[in-house]
C-alpha cells in the first residue's frame, strides 16, 4: 500500500514538471566534512558533573535524560538508574561520547564524588560554534518529524548524520506544502541553509530550500531495530548500509584494514603487483576450482584457487619482494568461515624462510592494532578475549597432535591407514574410510588441535605430504618448513620456506597427481612451465598467503564471513522475482 502512495507521489511529480531524479546537485561539504570542522570527538572520556534534570524519557529500555545549566547549555545522559527525577540537581559519573551526534555521559551513574567538569566547559572543548555558516549537503532522509509548522528531520550518508530543520515562515507557505507531500523517510535530499546547534547542541541546518533527489519507492526498515533478518541484510546488503550502524562501521574498518594493509606492505619493500585470474592450471594450493571456458581460445580455464606459482615466477625474474590483494575462488561449501570467493594476500620475499615469516607476521600485527585498532591490542570474538599483541605462541605440528591424541609422528605417516581411519572415525571426521592419508592427517588435526587455538598461534613443521610446495625442514625430513598462524580458531595465515629444488618440485607434483586419482579432488596439478621457472633458479624464499575477510572477522568481532564480505555467496531467492 505505502509503495502505491509513493509511487503515485512520483508521477505527481513528474505532471507538475519536476524532475525527482535530476543529474546535479552542488554541495559545498559532505556531512563528515561539516562534523570534523565544529565537533571533536571526547573518545569516552570520564567525567563527574553536576546538573539539573530537564527531561526524562524512555530510550530502548534505559533512561535518556537532558541535562542543564543555569545558562540554559544541555548536554544529553544515559542511564539505568531508576530514581531520576525532573527538575532535581544530580551529581553523575560517566563516559562523555558523541551519541548520534549529540554530546552525551553514556552509563551515567549517581556519584557522592566532587564535579570535575561543567556543562559549559563541556561545550567549549568538544561544540564548536558554526557561526550560520552558509551550507548545501546531500543525504537520504532517515527521520522525519512534522511538528505543526516545523519539521525536524535526518539526513545520512555513510560517514555522518546531520539534522535538518525547516520552517514554514522561512522556506515560505507553498515550498512547505510541497515538502510536507512529496517528501518521505528514505528519499535522497539536498538542502541549503545556515548551519547553528540546537538547544541539547545538535549541530543543524537551518533549510532555505530542499530538492528531492532521488524517490524512495519504498518503506526504510523500522528505524530503532533496523533489519535483524540476516537473509535481507545479505542479499539486501543496500538496505543493510542504510539502516544498520553497525554494517556501515564493520564496512568502514575493512576498507581501512586494506588499506593500511597495502602501506604496510609497500613501506616494507614489497612490489604490489597483478597476476591471472583466469589461468590454464588449477594449482598453488589445495582446492577444487572452478571451471570456466573461453570461447576464442577454445580451451577451458580456471578461476585462480591461489596466485602463488605466478608470484614466485615473479621473484624468479628478479623482484626482490611481491604481493598481491585480490580474489581467490575455491568450489567448495559455505559456512561461517568458507565464502567460494573470497580476498587473500600473498606475498613471498628472496632471501628469507620461515622464521623471517614469522617475525614480519608480528610486526604486521603490531601494525594493525597501531593503526586500524588505534593502539588496542584486545579484541573480542566468539566470546574470547583476544591478546594480538606479539610475540605470538609457537607450537610444533605434530607436538599438538600428540598432546591430543597421544599418537606419535610415526603413527600418523607409517601405521596401517585402516588405524588412522579408525582414529579419525572416533573424532567423527565425516567419510573418513574415503580420504587418504593426507586428507585424514589434516581432518584429525582441524578437530582436535584448532579447537584449543583462540590466543594467536603459530602452528609451525607442518607433514611434508601436506605441503607440496613447501621446503623439506633442515632437521627432519618427513616435515616441511611450514607455518600456519591460527587465531580464534581460525587459520589466518599460512606460510612455507619455498621449495625451489625443480627435480623435488617435479616429484611432489607427481605425488600430487596420485592423489587425485586416489579420490582427492582437492590435490594440485603438475604445472611444466612452474618446473621450467625453477629451473631458472628460484632465489631462497619465503612466502605468506593472509586471508582479509577472516582477518576482518576477527577486527570486527563478528563470527560469520558474511558480515564481511559486502555481496557474499547466496543460493537463489525462492519466490519469483518482479521484473
Amino acid at each position: 500500500m505505502e509503495e502505491q502512495v509513493r509511487k503515485e507521489k512520483l508521477q505527481k511529480l513528474i505532471e507538475l514538471g519536476i524532475n525527482p531524479y535530476p543529474h546535479k546537485f552542488q554541495t559545498t561539504h559532505e556531512i563528515y566534512q561539516i562534523r570534523e570542522k565544529y565537533e571533536r570527538d571526547p573518545e569516552g572520556e570520564e567525567i563527574v558533573i553536576r546538573a539539573k534534570v530537564k527531561r526524562v524519557s524512555n530510550y530502548e529500555g534505559r533512561k535518556l535524560l537532558r541535562l542543564t545549566d543555569e545558562s540554559g547549555l544541555e548536554i544529553l545522559a544515559i542511564t539505568d538508574e531508576s530514581e531520576i527525577k525532573p527538575n532535581e540537581t544530580y551529581t553523575f559519573k560517566g563516559r562523555l561520547v558523541r551519541h548520534e551526534g549529540k554530546l552525551t555521559l553514556m552509563d551515567a551513574v549517581l556519584t557522592d564524588e566532587e564535579p570535575d567538569i561543567t556543562i559549559a566547559e563541556i561545550k567549549k572543548t568538544y561544540d564548536f560554534d558554526p557561526k550560520n555558516e552558509e551550507v548545501s549537503v546531500a543525504g537520504r532522509l532517515v527521520a522525519w518529524r512534522p511538528m505543526g509548522k516545523a519539521i525536524f528531520g535526518h539526513i545520512q550518508d555513510l560517514l555522518g548524520k546531520l539534522q535538518i530543520y525547516i520552517r514554514k515562515d522561512l522556506v515560505g507557505e507553498e515550498k512547505f506544502k510541497f515538502i510536507k507531500e512529496f517528501v518521505d523517510l528514505g528519499d535522497i535530499v539536498g538542502v541549503k541553509g545556515k548551519l547553528f546547534r540546537t538547544q541539547t547542541g545538535e549541530l543543524t541546518v537551518e533549510v532555505e530550500d530542499l530538492q528531492i533527489l532521488s524517490k524512495c519507492l519504498h518503506p526504510l526498515p523500522e528505524k530503532w531495530h533496523g533489519i535483524k533478518d540476516v537473509e535481507v541484510r545479505y542479499r539486501q546488503r543496500y538496505l543493510d548500509l542504510i539502516a544498520n550502524p553497525e554494517a556501515r562501521k564493520i564496512f568502514l574498518m575493512r576498507s581501512r584494514l586494506t588499506a593500511e594493509i597495502r602501506k604496510f606492505m609497500v613501506d616494507n619493500g614489497f612490489f604490489e603487483v597483478e597476476t591471472p585470474i583466469l589461468q590454464p592450471i588449477a594449482s598453488g594450493a589445495n582446492a577444487k576450482p572452478f571451471i570456466t571456458h573461453h570461447n576464442y581460445l577454445d580451451m577451458d580455464l580456471y578461476l585462480r584457487i591461489a596466485p602463488e606459482l605466478y608470484l614466485k615466477r615473479l621473484i624468479v625474474g628478479g623482484y626482490p619482494k611481491v604481493f598481491e590483494i585480490g580474489k581467490n575462488f575455491r568450489n567448495e561449501g559455505v559456512d561461517t568461515t568458507h565464502n567460494p570467493e573470497f580476498t587473500m594476500m600473498e606475498f613471498y620475499a628472496a632471501y628469507w624462510d620461515y622464521n623471517d615469516l614469522i617475525k614480519f607476521t608480528e610486526r604486521f600485527f603490531e601494525h594493525l592494532i597501531n593503526t586500524v585498532l588505534e593502539g588496542k591490542s584486545e579484541i573480542t570474538f566468539e566470546g574470547h578475549k583476544i591478546n594480538l599483541k606479539p610475540p605470538f605462541r609457537v607450537v610444533r605440528y605434530f607436538d599438538l597432535l600428540e598432546e591430543k591424541t597421544g599418537k606419535s609422528k610415526d603413527f600418523f605417516l607409517r601405521a596401517p591407514k585402516e588405524e588412522l581411519v579408525k582414529l579419525a572415525q572416533e573424532l567423527e571426521v565425516k567419510k573418513a574410510e574415503t580420504l587418504t592419508r593426507a586428507k585424514l592427517i589434516d581432518k584429525i588435526f582441524e578437530k582436535v588441535g584448532e579447537p584449543e587455538l583462540i590466543q594467536p598461534t603459530f602452528v609451525i613443521d607442518f607433514p611434508k605430504i601436506l605441503s607440496p610446495l613447501a621446503k623439506t625442514h633442515r632437521e627432519d625430513p618427513d616435515l616441511v618448513e611450514r607455518f600456519e598462524l591460527i587465531i580464534g580458531q581460525m587459520e589466518i595465515g599460512n606460510a612455507y620456506t619455498e621449495l625451489n629444488d625443480p627435480e623435488e618440485q617435479y616429484k611432489r607434483f607427481l605425488e600430487q597427481l596420485k592423489e587425485k586419482q586416489a579420490g582427492d579432488e582437492e590435490a594440485m596439478e603438475m604445472d611444466l612451465d612452474f618446473i621450467r621457472a625453477l629451473e631458472y633458479g628460484l632465489p631462497p624464499t619465503g612466502g605468506e598467503g593472509i586471508g582479509i575477510d577472516r582477518l576482518a572477522m576477527l577486527l570486527a568481532g563478528v563470527n560469520s564471513i558474511r558480515e564481511v564480505i559486502l555481496f557474499p555467496a547466496m543460493r537463489p531467492e525462492q519466490k519469483e522475482q518482479s521484473s
